[in-house]
Protein backbone atom coordinates (compact mmCIF):
# COMPACT_ATOMS: atom_id res chain seq x y z
CA UNK A 1 0.00 0.00 0.00
CA UNK A 2 1.09 3.48 -0.86
CA UNK A 3 1.87 5.66 2.26
CA UNK A 4 2.36 9.22 2.75
CA UNK A 5 3.96 10.37 6.11
CA UNK A 6 2.65 12.46 8.39
CA UNK A 7 5.10 15.46 6.80
CA UNK A 8 3.87 14.65 3.28
CA UNK A 9 1.54 16.93 1.63
CA UNK A 10 -0.14 14.59 -0.76
CA UNK A 11 -3.72 13.16 -0.04
CA UNK A 12 -3.92 11.48 -3.76
CA UNK A 13 -1.56 9.57 -6.27
CA UNK A 14 -2.16 12.92 -8.65
CA UNK A 15 -0.61 14.91 -6.00
CA UNK A 16 1.99 13.27 -5.68
CA UNK A 17 2.86 12.52 -9.09
CA UNK A 18 1.84 16.33 -9.63
CA UNK A 19 4.40 17.17 -6.21
CA UNK A 20 6.95 15.04 -8.05
CA UNK A 21 7.24 16.84 -11.11
CA UNK A 22 7.31 20.19 -9.89
CA UNK A 23 10.01 19.14 -7.27
CA UNK A 24 12.42 16.16 -9.25
CA UNK A 25 14.83 14.36 -6.76
CA UNK A 26 13.39 16.56 -3.55
CA UNK A 27 10.96 13.75 -2.46
CA UNK A 28 11.95 11.19 -0.78
CA UNK A 29 10.50 7.92 -0.80
CA UNK A 30 11.43 5.25 0.83
CA UNK A 31 11.77 1.11 0.33
CA UNK A 32 13.34 -1.76 2.98
CA UNK A 33 16.41 -1.95 0.92
CA UNK A 34 17.74 -2.12 -2.33
CA UNK A 35 16.00 -5.00 -4.56
CA UNK A 36 13.71 -5.42 -2.29
CA UNK A 37 9.69 -5.55 -3.16
CA UNK A 38 9.51 -2.38 -1.43
CA UNK A 39 11.87 -0.97 -3.88
CA UNK A 40 11.16 -2.45 -7.02
CA UNK A 41 7.49 -1.33 -5.89
CA UNK A 42 8.71 1.82 -6.14
CA UNK A 43 11.25 2.21 -9.37
CA UNK A 44 8.04 0.41 -11.22
CA UNK A 45 6.22 3.54 -10.19
CA UNK A 46 8.49 5.95 -11.12
CA UNK A 47 8.39 4.59 -14.27
CA UNK A 48 5.04 4.50 -15.16
CA UNK A 49 4.35 8.26 -13.34
CA UNK A 50 7.71 9.67 -15.02
CA UNK A 51 8.94 11.03 -12.34
CA UNK A 52 11.97 11.44 -10.71
CA UNK A 53 11.91 11.31 -6.74
CA UNK A 54 15.32 10.27 -4.24
CA UNK A 55 15.39 6.86 -2.80
CA UNK A 56 16.03 6.31 0.69
CA UNK A 57 16.56 2.36 1.37
CA UNK A 58 16.60 0.93 5.00
CA UNK A 59 17.08 -2.56 6.73
CA UNK A 60 13.25 -3.00 6.96
CA UNK A 61 9.69 -2.03 7.53
CA UNK A 62 10.35 -1.53 11.31
CA UNK A 63 13.15 1.49 10.63
CA UNK A 64 10.86 3.02 7.50
CA UNK A 65 7.88 3.63 9.69
CA UNK A 66 9.85 4.82 12.18
CA UNK A 67 11.14 7.67 9.92
CA UNK A 68 7.94 8.20 8.35
CA UNK A 69 6.44 9.14 11.37
CA UNK A 70 9.22 11.20 12.59
CA UNK A 71 8.71 12.74 8.96
CA UNK A 72 12.78 12.43 8.04
CA UNK A 73 10.83 10.28 4.85
CA UNK A 74 7.43 11.34 3.08
CA UNK A 75 6.54 8.52 1.01
CA UNK A 76 6.76 4.58 1.09
CA UNK A 77 5.01 1.18 -0.62
CA UNK A 78 4.46 -0.73 2.71
CA UNK A 79 3.43 -4.23 3.12
CA UNK A 80 -0.14 -4.18 3.98
CA UNK A 81 -0.07 -5.51 7.47
CA UNK A 82 2.29 -3.55 9.37
CA UNK A 83 0.40 -0.79 7.45
CA UNK A 84 -2.89 -1.22 8.67
CA UNK A 85 -3.27 -0.42 12.00
CA UNK A 86 -1.26 3.00 11.71
CA UNK A 87 -3.64 4.06 8.76
CA UNK A 88 -6.46 3.34 10.63
CA UNK A 89 -5.56 5.37 14.01
CA UNK A 90 -4.89 8.23 11.20
CA UNK A 91 -0.84 7.97 11.46
CA UNK A 92 -0.08 7.26 8.06
CA UNK A 93 -2.21 8.26 5.17
CA UNK A 94 -2.81 5.74 2.36
CA UNK A 95 -2.67 7.03 -1.11
CA UNK A 96 -3.52 3.90 -3.07
CA UNK A 97 -2.90 0.15 -3.53
CA UNK A 98 -0.53 -1.22 -5.78
CA UNK A 99 -2.43 -4.92 -6.47
CA UNK A 100 -5.12 -5.26 -9.42
CA UNK A 101 -7.79 -4.65 -6.89
CA UNK A 102 -8.78 -2.89 -4.41
CA UNK A 103 -7.74 -4.85 -1.14
CA UNK A 104 -10.69 -6.57 1.40
CA UNK A 105 -8.87 -4.94 4.14
CA UNK A 106 -8.13 -2.03 3.08
CA UNK A 107 -11.47 -1.31 0.62
CA UNK A 108 -12.13 2.23 0.60
CA UNK A 109 -8.25 2.79 -0.62
CA UNK A 110 -8.17 2.66 -4.40
CA UNK A 111 -5.60 1.41 -6.21
CA UNK A 112 -3.20 2.99 -8.27
CA UNK A 113 -4.19 2.72 -11.88
CA UNK A 114 -7.81 3.92 -11.09
CA UNK A 115 -5.72 6.44 -9.52
CA UNK A 116 -4.21 7.58 -13.15
CA UNK A 117 -1.66 5.07 -13.77
CA UNK A 118 -4.03 2.45 -15.97
CA UNK A 119 -3.04 -1.17 -15.98
CA UNK A 120 -0.16 -0.37 -12.82
CA UNK A 121 -0.01 -4.10 -10.42
CA UNK A 122 2.95 -4.85 -8.31
CA UNK A 123 2.04 -6.91 -5.65
CA UNK A 124 3.88 -9.17 -2.76
CA UNK A 125 3.05 -12.20 -2.70
CA UNK A 126 3.69 -16.28 -1.26
CA UNK A 127 4.14 -19.05 -2.76
CA UNK A 128 4.27 -23.10 -2.04
CA UNK A 129 7.65 -24.44 -3.48
CA UNK A 130 8.69 -28.41 -3.88
CA UNK A 131 11.65 -29.75 -4.94
CA UNK A 132 12.49 -29.67 -8.82
CA UNK A 133 11.47 -33.02 -10.53
CA UNK A 134 8.54 -33.63 -8.59
CA UNK A 135 6.05 -35.76 -9.29
CA UNK A 136 3.04 -34.45 -11.46
CA UNK A 137 0.32 -36.24 -9.30
CA UNK A 138 2.23 -35.58 -6.09
CA UNK A 139 2.43 -31.46 -6.72
CA UNK A 140 -1.71 -31.79 -8.05
CA UNK A 141 -2.20 -32.95 -4.98
CA UNK A 142 -0.54 -30.63 -2.34
CA UNK A 143 -2.38 -28.01 -4.71
CA UNK A 144 -5.58 -28.80 -4.80
CA UNK A 145 -5.19 -29.40 -0.70
CA UNK A 146 -3.82 -26.30 -0.72
CA UNK A 147 -6.54 -24.08 -1.85
CA UNK A 148 -8.67 -26.55 -0.32
CA UNK A 149 -7.37 -25.37 3.18
CA UNK A 150 -7.48 -21.48 1.50
CA UNK A 151 -10.90 -21.44 0.63
CA UNK A 152 -11.64 -22.10 3.98
CA UNK A 153 -13.73 -19.28 6.34
CA UNK A 154 -11.22 -19.87 9.38
CA UNK A 155 -7.97 -19.70 7.34
CA UNK A 156 -9.49 -16.79 4.97
CA UNK A 157 -10.31 -14.86 8.42
CA UNK A 158 -6.59 -15.59 9.82
CA UNK A 159 -4.83 -14.59 6.60
CA UNK A 160 -7.48 -11.25 6.29
CA UNK A 161 -5.99 -10.58 9.67
CA UNK A 162 -2.23 -10.30 9.10
CA UNK A 163 -3.82 -8.21 6.09
CA UNK A 164 -2.72 -10.72 2.99
CA UNK A 165 -5.75 -11.99 0.60
CA UNK A 166 -5.63 -14.97 -1.13
CA UNK A 167 -5.04 -16.27 -4.60
CA UNK A 168 -6.43 -19.40 -5.62
CA UNK A 169 -4.27 -21.01 -8.58
CA UNK A 170 -3.50 -24.20 -10.18
CA UNK A 171 0.32 -25.20 -10.04
CA UNK A 172 0.28 -24.19 -13.98
CA UNK A 173 -0.93 -20.28 -13.11
CA UNK A 174 0.99 -19.94 -10.61
CA UNK A 175 4.41 -21.10 -12.84
CA UNK A 176 2.92 -18.36 -14.96
CA UNK A 177 2.75 -15.29 -12.14
CA UNK A 178 6.32 -16.20 -11.46
CA UNK A 179 7.13 -16.67 -15.04
CA UNK A 180 5.52 -13.44 -15.81
CA UNK A 181 6.73 -11.20 -12.31
CA UNK A 182 10.56 -12.38 -12.55
CA UNK A 183 10.00 -11.01 -16.65
CA UNK A 184 8.83 -7.99 -14.73
CA UNK A 185 11.37 -7.58 -12.22
CA UNK A 186 14.13 -8.01 -14.49
CA UNK A 187 12.46 -5.10 -16.93
CA UNK A 188 12.58 -2.83 -13.65
CA UNK A 189 15.86 -3.50 -12.39
CA UNK A 190 17.41 -3.10 -15.45
CA UNK A 191 15.09 0.25 -16.27
CA UNK A 192 16.35 1.17 -12.93
CA UNK A 193 19.87 0.52 -12.79
CA UNK A 194 20.36 -1.56 -9.87
CA UNK A 195 23.23 -3.52 -9.30
CA UNK A 196 23.61 -6.36 -7.29
CA UNK A 197 24.57 -5.64 -3.65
Amino acid sequence: VLVAGPGSKAKSVAELIAEAKAKPGQINFASAGIGSGTHLNLEKFKLAAGIDVTHVPYKGTPEVVTDLLGKRVSYYFAPISPAIPLIRDGRLRALAVSSARRSDQLPEVPTVAESGLPGFEFILWFGLWGPAGMPADIVDKISKDVNRALTGADVRERLAKLGNDTMIMSPGEFSRLVRKELDDYARIVKAAGIKPQ
